[in-house]
């Protein structure tokens, strides 16, 4: 774990994980370089740039949230863990924005069964199965 230096009256108020001068913690996660939030505009256009820059199709940084959410749920994460991950309230917000990704999981989950418990014998095969008496 990372603990910021102390100054000699024993705090570390006002300093840096660097013992920068004038920081303060703000919650931020991801701040400008003088500890400022970033602005959107900026953070849009730099995103495009480097869509553009990588041969990506733009899309919206909010899509990100979006794309991760569908990927943890297709791969079996449980929606409460996706809502919590979301900052959702309620999990029926979560529900009703990826019920469209739910419906196409349940749908192969059917054609998967479905596929398992379809004969695959043609009519002219003898019945797999015996009459027990």
């Amino acid at each position: 774990m990372h603990q910021l230096p102390q100054d000699p009256s024993g705090t570390t108020a006002g300093r840096a994980p660097g013992g920068r001068k004038g920081w303060t913690d703000n919650e931020l996660v991801f701040t400008t370089p003088k500890d400022r939030p970033l602005d959107p505009g900026n953070l849009t256009r730099r995103f495009r740039r480097l869509l553009r820059k990588a041969g990506l199709r733009t899309i919206r940084f909010h899509d990100l949230r979006h794309s991760t959410a569908t990927l943890l749920l297709e791969q079996g994460v449980d929606l409460v863990v996706i809502k919590e991950l979301l900052g959702h309230a309620h999990i029926g917000v979560t529900a009703g924005v990826y019920a469209h990704v739910r419906l196409r999981l349940q749908r192969q989950a059917i054609d998967t069964l479905g596929t398992a418990l379809n004969p695959t014998d043609t009519p002219d095969d003898p019945p797999a199965t015996a009459v027990v008496r």
